[in-house]
């Protein structure tokens, strides 16, 4: 018996056996490679947090300060162009409007410039392509007068004012009612401003990414002809990196994680089989790279494999929604006009914000959301309008 055990031992352990290649390739990956080389991804479990969060956190601070400051000169630099006003009279009728929604914080940052900044040099950018597209600014500060940078941007873009000023503050209205209060009253005045097509309702520290206009306009022209995209309630262009990964209790994460272990194990398999010289790949070895490349992929982060998906606006995804939050939602007119008659019914609470409302409405009222897969926008705001941090972090 012990003569047996010792001849399988020593079978398994010679250096040409597939279990000690496999055994040293999982080694030197989660062991070595991958932590040296991931330590430093902010939304990978490798990720060192006690030895880089503060520094990071610090570093993306100061680069926001800078960047704010940089758009600041944007607009001081730009030439002030003819006033319009933001009016249903005009006969023009958009195809999409971007309405910035914007409240007075922490002044060095310049949050609500970045953002229209970015918008303003991306239509630039874009040309003819982006000739139906408008941009408004929706200013929701109690007292108008008091938002310094939307003083600044009224010389730029129209703008409508949420204008409470001389009212006295209902004691029953607290911040997530008012925020939600707020949010109805932009997507309102967006459609009586302009009566667009579609609305993208966008928080003043979200910060589009550079091919936005692109993958919306490949999602107007073809995805939406869909039926159920087309009936959607909203569109989330913003989930949370930290949320992003796939060990989570998402139905299709789980498939779009076990398709990539179906799809990598026998390519990986077959790698590995053509460069060991060994006949074609068996089933343990398949299953084993499938494995491998699952544990992987979620180790090292979903989100960075995400992020492939920029190559082309066809690979972008679009999958069923997820809570957490609304820094840009896009609605189309009648979806936005079915969502104003259902938040004037909710009131929202500290646990039950304006995103879980939203959410709670795909149930109690038949209706389907979706969200788009990576990202169009950076949230860059790590001081909540909210919640007051005086000492924030990146996590």
């Amino acid at each position: 018996m012990l003569h047996q055990a010792w001849q399988l031992c020593g079978r398994w352990c010679r250096w040409s056996s597939p279990f000690v290649h496999l055994l040293t390739l999982t080694v030197v990956t989660f062991g070595v490679l991958a932590p040296l080389i991931c330590h430093r991804l902010l939304h990978s479990y490798f990720y060192l947090r006690r030895w880089h969060l503060n520094p990071m956190s610090q570093e993306f601070l100061e680069q926001n300060k800078q960047e704010g400051q940089a758009a600041l000169r944007y607009f001081e630099k730009l030439k002030i162009p003819n006033a319009s006003e933001a009016s249903g009279s005009d006969a023009f009728q958009p195809v999409l409007l971007v309405t910035i929604i914007t409240v007075q914080r922490q002044n060095d940052f310049h949050y609500v410039l970045q953002v229209a900044s970015r918008f303003h040099r991306l239509l630039q950018k874009c040309g003819a392509h982006c000739r139906s597209y408008r941009l408004l600014l929706c200013n929701v500060e109690s007292d108008p007068s008091d938002h310094q940078d939307v003083r600044l941007l009224s010389s730029f873009f129209p703008m409508v004012s949420h204008d409470k000023t001389g009212e006295n503050p209902d004691p029953r209205v607290n911040l997530f009612e008012k925020e939600k209060q707020d949010y109805v009253f932009c997507l309102e005045q967006s459609l009586l401003a302009y009566n667009p097509e579609y609305i993208l309702i966008v928080e003043d520290d979200a910060v589009p990414e550079e091919e936005i206009f692109a993958v919306l306009q490949h999602f107007l022209l073809a995805r939406f002809s869909k039926p159920y995209l087309r009936d959607a309630l909203y569109f989330k262009l913003y989930h949370p990196e930290r949320l992003q990964r796939y060990f989570n209790p998402e139905p299709m994460r789980i498939l779009e994680w076990l398709g990539l272990g179906m799809f990598l194990g026998p390519v990986l398999s077959g790698v590995y089989s053509w460069a060991a010289r060994r006949p074609g790949p068996s089933w343990p070895i398949v299953l084993f790279f499938a494995l491998y490349s699952m544990a992987l992929s979620e180790l090292v982060g979903r989100h960075y494999l995400l992020e492939l998906r920029r190559l082309a606006p066809a690979l972008y995804n679009i999958v069923p929604v997820t809570e957490c939050c609304t820094p840009a939602m896009l609605f189309s007119a009648p979806s936005a006009r079915r969502a104003l008659g259902y938040l004037r019914g909710l009131r929202c609470r500290q646990g039950f914000a304006k995103d879980i409302a939203l959410y709670s409405l795909l149930q109690t009222k038949g209706e389907n959301a979706y969200v788009v897969e990576p990202n169009l926008v950076q949230h860059v705001g790590m001081y909540s309008s909210l919640r007051l941090n005086d000492n924030p972090k990146l996590l």
